[in-house]
């Protein structure tokens, strides 16, 4: 009896640390969620009586020029930061786990974007590729061009311009986990290589891509989930503009919940957004176990 009182004891001083933390997953994390999910059946404007919608929020969506701009510009989008942050972070990964002068300093200064202010990294941005008078153009000028890009200005380039600017941004994280799995990889594989006469690109693409397999896949999950729930920089440096050129889905969501005051709808495209980064999460998961 007294073993059973003892343990009921430990038991409860367990779920008293755990008890603060749960609370506030419930409360921030766990209703919001589970309010989104059925507001997206519903229709609220946030003051008037909450109304049945049923699948009319879904159906609506195909009917929506903005949703259907913001479904299509998140998915160029990630097509396009993806992979140009991977080969951007893991080259700079390469070149900066050689013993070169002042590594440190470049490790830091290739980092630095991404714990920058977004606010002062976004403005610093838009001087640099200013249509008129940024250095960018001033050098394309400089060198013969006539017909320069507009950057954010010009809804041909807005898109080039929030991906340029995601790259060079997300790559110093993305270059830390690839320095800490380029450390992790044994050297005696690149001294059987050399014994085997592999020259450097050789000994990249069979031995260090290869080792670097698990660390590019999580790279891959986790900067794809945030391409597509990309926000900040969208506001930052473009306000979803011009027009819709560069409008994505969380900036749909929020013109949907806090412009337009159709809670019920910006919950629906949450759900297909939910949907999207679910599809293709587990495709990437499949895609992996077939590749081991």
């Amino acid at each position: 009896m007294a073993s059973k009182k003892a343990n009921f004891k430990k038991q409860l001083v367990a779920y008293s640390f755990l008890a603060p933390n749960f609370i506030g997953f419930a409360i921030f994390t766990l209703v919001p969620i589970v309010f989104a999910v059925v507001l997206a059946f519903l229709r609220w404007d946030g003051a008037n009586p909450i109304e049945w919608a049923g699948f009319s929020n879904f159906t609506e969506l195909f009917d929506d020029d903005q949703f259907k701009a913001a479904l299509k510009n998140t998915i160029v989008y990630t097509a396009g930061t993806v992979p140009f942050t991977l080969l951007a972070s893991l080259f700079l990964a390469v070149i900066l786990n050689q013993g070169i002068k002042a590594r440190n300093f470049f490790r830091t200064v290739s980092f630095f974007p991404y714990i920058a202010s977004l606010v002062a990294v976004a403005a610093v941005w838009n001087m640099i590729f200013n249509p008129s008078k940024g250095p960018v153009n001033m050098l394309l000028y400089a060198l013969g061009f006539e017909n320069v890009p507009g950057w954010a200005a010009d809804k041909d380039w807005a898109m080039v311009t929030i991906i340029l600017f995601s790259v060079w941004k997300y790559m110093g994280y993305y270059m830390i986990i690839y320095l800490a799995g380029l450390q992790g990889i044994n050297p005696e594989l690149y001294e059987a290589a050399n014994l085997d006469g592999t020259n450097a690109w050789q000994r990249f693409r069979y031995v260090t891509v290869p080792q670097l397999s698990a660390t590019t896949f999580f790279i891959l999950v986790m900067l794809t989930i945030q391409c597509f729930k990309v926000y900040d920089i969208v506001y930052m440096v473009t306000q979803a503009g011009p027009g819709t050129a560069t409008l994505v889905l969380v900036y749909d969501i929020y013109n949907k919940a806090f412009v337009s005051w159709n809670l019920g709808s910006a919950s629906a495209v949450a759900m297909v957004l939910f949907a999207l980064v679910l599809a293709v999460t587990l495709i990437q998961f499949k895609a992996e176990q077939r590749m081991r």
